[in-house]
């Protein structure tokens, strides 16, 4: 997201560099809305799943920005990396799922 700073132009993030002015302010909105408007989840709860997603999706900046932020809201090292831990198991699932689909398809049973 773009930060404005007093005496500063705001600067377009280089990831949104190719991404037309329009679609952009698009973007921004529904962020804008989907995360700070409020909701039956609290501000550090969206923040966890923000970590976990952008875990997710290997998105460094979105990771980042995530973990600076909860810092400011005041969660814990420990909840933060609550929140790693449940990423690295859902990645870890996903491994886990795509190798039982291949050996069903290739009829590869090891272990069983």
């Amino acid at each position: 997201m773009e930060k404005s700073q007093p005496g500063r132009a705001k600067v377009t993030p280089s990831s949104m560099t190719m991404i037309e002015p329009r679609f952009r302010d698009i973007y921004k909105a529904f962020y804008k809305e989907s995360y700070f408007t409020p909701t039956t989840l609290d501000l550090k709860t969206k923040e966890l799943i923000a970590i976990a997603a952008s875990l997710a999706a290997k998105c460094e900046g979105c990771l980042e920005g995530h973990i600076k932020k909860a810092l400011e809201l005041g969660l814990t090292k420990q909840e933060i990396s609550d929140a790693i831990v449940v990423a690295i198991g859902i990645a870890a699932a996903g491994v886990v799922d795509m190798s039982d689909r291949a050996a069903v398809k290739f009829d590869l049973h090891h272990f069983e």
